[in-house]
């Protein structure tokens, strides 16, 4: 658990794919692919499995690619709503969807299938793509496969967003999966432009942008972080998740955390609040730190083993799951890290100004008079548990706002830029928002369907501009 490379489960082709790829077959009516209930893109899951049980990898690919600009992405990170949706799933487990999935595109970079295939001709339209993230890369690649000239502007200093900095190296290599990718998009001509902090630097103004192209889509993502507003907050060693993760890939990526630019969790008692997928990461990365102790708090009850009354087939089960960064946990502490129905009360410092522990108190949940869900708290059960370092894993609370703001660009309540969905249009002229800036935080998958449907959507606006058809 001291490395960085990836973890997952295997994918390559042989027995145990052929056999679940002949499960799926066992199906009446397939939800798995269905956009409402299953898989947002509408991957053709039946299709493609029947053509791996046929050994048929290469048409399988087509059907994959045919939908889903990266299947390599979706294949290692996505939660896999089509499994829930899998009818097989009623009864036993689903069908392994997410690892053929998986297992096809990998096949297809092996046998030397993926190249660039650059459009063959050009329209002479050009669209600025604002974040390089999922959403943003699937609205280029669409939008340059069509024809259009496309330039994806990216404030980092290396191009993949959410997936470059957001997701641990160990769920998703950098180097051999995001940045291959990137490399074969730019290959087939798409222009990416790092360190673009677009609308902030005045190299890169949103005036200069309006004025030098057809349309702009904004992809800028979800990364304002929800905070803890408690006394302590201050203290040194209290960091939002992203703090961590984002500075160890770059440092990882950089110099092999040689250079010490990273918030480090060695020999420290690390407290991660927040119990979804970011707050598994921050577990998974303290491991491989060498924390001396973990422990995960959740505010929420501890999900149930199997589905509750209200949370039926075919929607996405919330049950109790146990990934990768708990599994470490319990391997090298004994147990899993994770504590539920506990609330955080404040943050105890030292006389440093360093976070030396949280005071928690337990919880219980019960309906108001209304019907809804409210917790209260259990007289007696405070506590106060030791801690050096706090990564808050509390989810996000929308967009930062500066480049709508300075575009215009109207927000919803949340903070989201307004843009209906189907249409993706802004209220400005020519200027289009896609992904979880636009439907808040969300999955990897809805951002990739997001920048497909987004793209279609701007090729039609310049198309009905310029009064051709194609």
């Amino acid at each position: 658990m001291n490395v960085w490379k990836e973890v997952m489960e295997e994918s390559r082709p042989g027995p145990v794919l052929k056999i679940q790829s002949a499960r799926c077959m066992d199906c009446g009516t397939p939800f798995c692919h269905q956009e409402n209930s299953g898989c947002p893109p509408g991957n053709k899951i039946p299709e493609f499995n029947e053509l791996v049980y046929q050994n048929r990898w290469r048409e399988a690919l087509d059907r994959l690619l045919e939908t889903n600009n990266f299947p390599e992405f979706t294949g290692r990170v996505c939660p896999a709503p089509c499994e829930g949706s899998c009818v097989l799933g009623i009864i036993e487990n689903p069908v392994s969807i997410k690892r053929i999935e998986c297992s096809i595109i990998d096949k297809a970079f092996e046998e030397g299938w993926m190249v660039p295939r650059p459009p063959l001709k050009r329209t002479g339209k050009k669209i600025a793509i604002i974040g390089s993230g999922p959403a943003g890369l699937a609205t280029a690649d669409q939008l340059n496969r069509t024809g259009h000239s496309v330039t994806v502007y990216e404030r980092a200093d290396r191009i993949g967003g959410l997936m470059m900095y957001g997701v641990p190296n160990m769920k998703t290599d950098k180097v051999n999966i995001v940045q291959r990718r990137v490399n074969i998009m730019a290959d087939e001509g798409v222009k990416f432009v790092v360190n673009a902090d677009v609308g902030v630097d005045p190299s890169y103004s949103l005036d200069r942008l309006l004025e030098d192209n057809d349309a702009i889509v904004l992809a800028v993502g979800a990364t304002k972080p929800r905070d803890l507003a408690v006394p302590g907050r201050q203290l040194s060693g209290v960091h939002f998740a992203m703090e961590l993760l984002h500075a160890n890939t770059k440092s990882l990526l950089d110099s092999n955390l040689r250079d010490g630019h990273y918030i480090s969790a060695k020999g420290k008692k690390v407290v991660v609040i927040g119990g979804g997928d970011t707050g598994t990461d921050c577990i998974g990365t303290s491991i491989r730190h060498g924390c001396s102790s973990i422990v995960n708090l959740e505010l929420l009850p501890r999900p149930p083993q199997t589905r509750a009354p209200g949370n039926s087939w075919p929607q996405w089960p919330r049950i109790f799951r146990v990934d990768y960064g708990h599994q470490e946990a319990a391997a090298k502490f004994g147990k899993d890290p994770r504590s539920y129905e506990v609330l955080t009360k404040r943050f105890v410092g030292d006389e440093n100004g360093a976070v030396k522990g949280i005071e928690m108190i337990r919880v219980y949940w019960e309906k108001d008079a209304s019907g809804k869900f409210q917790f209260k708290e259990v007289e007696g059960s405070e506590e106060i548990i030791e801690a050096d370092l706090v990564l808050l894993a509390m989810g996000f609370l929308g967009p930062e706002s500066t480049v709508a703001e300075k575009l215009g660009v109207e927000q919803d309540n949340r903070s989201n830029f307004k843009a209906e969905f189907g249409r993706f249009a802004t209220n400005v002229e020519g200027v289009f928002a896609a992904g979880d800036c636009r439907r808040g935080q969300s999955l990897v998958v809805w951002a990739v369907s997001e920048g497909r449907q987004a793209a279609a959507q701007v090729d039609k606006y310049l198309t009905a501009v310029d009064g051709t058809k194609r």
